[in-house]
């Protein structure tokens, strides 16, 4: 009877603490509210297509139109110029950029001069005898002959005789080689073409000059270029001479341009075609970095956006009774943060801020920009 007594209580305590668990469990269950519907606030514009301006923007460095980099063809010291031939010093038109040393040449080129006139004098009895008519213009140009001058030109030829006889005696060699000799002589001295500075100077005055050496280089500083590398899809729409606005790498002041030339190749690296803007100015320097904006065309019933705002280079979002949907648009050109775009009718809802986690069919609420921005100024007032 004890056991059977036990036994009964413990099963009366099992099935007591089982009903007492279940009842513990069903106290503690809670009803799970119902999600709430999160609405975004976005920010729109209505769409109103008109005539956008393609500008390509480009960049490059002034490089001088006319440059002359100097070289010396003859051997000789460094013996003189008509300023001190170092960088940054300016010339003017005509005067003296370098002289070497030329007294040895010289004196072989004055030799030179002094057999050609031997020659000519030696003649002198013949001509009297065989060609009386010519001699009057030989002894006029033999009388004329002046050694420390450049060597004058031969007399003109009026007979097939004459010709053949001052021909025969050598005059026409010795005189082509004496201006061979003038010409190289002349190579002794560099003269400054055009109003400019030197930007390089490479010797100094006493210095041994070799043939073939570099000497320096020097620069037009009036007039400059900018080699600017152009889309070929917009190769077609510049033209010589047409304006083109330059802006410093500070951006502080603007020149105006000129296409100067275009090239007709393609580079085959980058695809873009070289063109040249031909630009002035007093404060402009060789090596600054400009930017051009080049206007290539106007594109009738475009809109322009921010580049963010496409979805997959083809697609923007737009509202409709408060759901996003998707409108497939027409890219004309990209920019580095706008794109310009055709397709998108007039009246359009568009979003003009991009909206995370964005999809189709997302319920949205129109927000008011203009108070927003209050908004925020008063914040920034505030802090």
């Amino acid at each position: 009877m004890r056991n059977i007594l036990l036994f009964a209580i413990g099963a009366i305590l099992i099935v007591a603490a089982i009903f007492a668990a279940n009842a513990i469990i069903d106290s503690n269950t809670q009803t799970r509210p119902p999600a709430e519907k999160i609405i975004k606030t976005v920010y729109t514009e209505v769409v109103t297509n008109t005539t956008i301006p393609i500008i390509i923007p480009a960049n490059g460095n002034l490089v001088a139109k006319n440059r002359l980099e100097l070289y010396s063809e003859v051997q000789g010291i460094f013996q003189y110029s008509s300023r001190d031939f170092k960088a940054g010093q300016t010339y003017n038109r005509g005067e003296t950029l370098l002289r070497i040393n030329s007294s040895e040449y010289y004196a072989s080129v004055q030799a030179a001069k002094s057999d050609f006139v031997n020659l000519i004098t030696s003649l002198m009895p013949d001509l009297r005898l065989d060609y009386p008519e010519a001699f009057p213009k030989w002894e006029r140009y033999l009388n004329n002959f002046n050694i420390d001058q450049s060597t004058p030109a031969l007399p003109e030829i009026t007979s097939e005789k004459e010709k053949y006889f001052i021909t025969g005696r050598g005059v026409f060699s010795s005189y082509y080689s004496v201006k061979n000799l003038e010409q190289r002589l002349g190579k002794y001295s560099i003269t400054a073409p055009f109003n400019g500075v030197l930007t390089e100077a490479l010797v100094t005055r006493g210095t041994l000059i070799r043939s073939g050496q570099k000497l320096g280089e020097f620069i037009d500083t009036s007039v400059y270029e900018v080699e600017l590398g152009i889309a070929k899809n917009f190769s077609d729409l510049l033209k010589e001479g047409e304006k083109v606005s330059l802006t410093a790498l500070e951006g502080s002041k603007t020149y105006t341009g000129t296409v100067s030339r275009i090239n007709g190749r393609i580079d085959q690296t980058t695809q873009t075609i070289k063109v040249f803007v031909e630009v002035q100015g007093d404060d402009l320097k060789e090596g600054m970095y400009m930017e051009a904006m080049l206007e290539a065309r106007e594109e009738p019933n475009a809109i322009k956006i921010a580049r963010k705002l496409l979805v997959d280079e083809r697609e923007i979002f737009i509202v409709k009774d408060s759901i996003l949907e998707v409108m497939t648009v027409d890219p004309v050109y990209f920019s580095s943060e706008e794109v310009v775009l055709k397709g998108v009718p007039d009246g359009t809802e568009i979003l003009s801020r991009t909206v995370p986690g964005a999809y189709a069919g997302m319920l949205v609420k129109i927000g008011n920009e203009s108070t927003t921005q209050q908004a925020d100024s008063t914040l920034k007032t505030t802090e």
